[in-house]
């Protein structure tokens, strides 16, 4: 498949929340929200909190459903696929890694259960190896990791454990939403690096969800700027961050603390 394919196609995304009985009120999660994700493509969804980034990241999961608009993952809307075979090809990692785990098991428990994605069966011994192989791909010891229940491991090694799952499925579409901001300080680059290295090596695509203005432009190609709902800007990450159009990009920008001089834009 060709690296530029588009591989993921959000058109005209809206999304209004609604509560009350006798007088409902609306409230707008995201509104007219268009953008794509190539093959092998990482893009940021940046923007502060309330801004919409969530919102749409739970309409590409499935986890809630659009208002208006549609999302194309290969050219077909997502809801055209069999729930199984759309969780092969898209997977998630959140802000609270620990929040995927049930506490009473041991972490091997959701690797294992990710086999029940694929059509293939593997014997329990294939199914170890793979496993095995896979956190030594991104850079885990099994003999650490495996066998542990989630409160016996660190944040950044609970994090590579769902990559390694979206890993062990084959999927091609991950969505990162605020994967850094509940771990170690000393461990968010790791993590960062790892998602390039993925990109680089499998041709992963990644919609990565922040706040953090110094991730996004470490991380990405391109930028998608949301502010309560609506997509102000978007566009390659050094275009949007060096000559910002929108005056709510540059406030974002002039935020970034800085050691010598300050973000000033006319």
């Amino acid at each position: 498949m060709k690296a530029n394919k588009i591989i993921l196609q959000c058109e005209g995304l809206t999304k209004i929340y609604t509560s009350g009985l006798v007088r409902a009120k609306s409230v707008v999660g995201a509104k007219n929200v268009s953008f794509d994700i190539k093959r092998g493509e990482i893009i940021s969804l940046v923007g502060e909190s309330g801004s919409g980034k969530s919102t749409v990241a739970k309409m590409i999961l499935r986890l809630i459903k659009p208002t208006s608009g549609d999302i194309l993952f290969d050219g077909k809307n997502i809801l055209s696929y069999d729930e199984r075979d759309y969780y092969r090809q898209v997977q998630a990692i959140f802000q609270d890694p620990y929040s995927a785990f049930n506490p009473f098991y041991k972490v091997d428990r959701v690797l294992d259960k990710a086999f029940g994605l694929l059509n293939d069966h593997h014997s329990s011994e294939e199914r170890k190896d793979i496993t095995r192989s896979t956190l030594k791909s991104i850079g885990l010891n099994p003999d650490e990791v495996l066998g542990r229940h989630p409160h016996q491991l660190s944040g950044g090694q609970m994090q590579r454990i769902l990559i390694a799952r979206a890993l062990v499925i084959g999927a091609e579409l991950l969505i990162a939403d605020e994967p850094t901001s509940m771990i170690d300080a000393s461990t968010r680059a790791g993590i960062l690096n790892l998602l390039l290295s993925l990109r680089k090596d499998k041709g992963l695509s990644v919609l990565f969800i922040t706040h953090d203005i110094g991730q996004a432009q470490y991380i990405s190609d391109r930028v998608i700027v949301m502010e309560k709902g609506i997509v102000v800007e978007q566009g390659l990450i050094d275009e949007v961050f060096i000559n910002p159009q929108n005056p709510y990009t540059k406030t974002l920008l002039a935020s970034v603390p800085r050691l010598y001089e300050k973000w000033e834009y006319d």
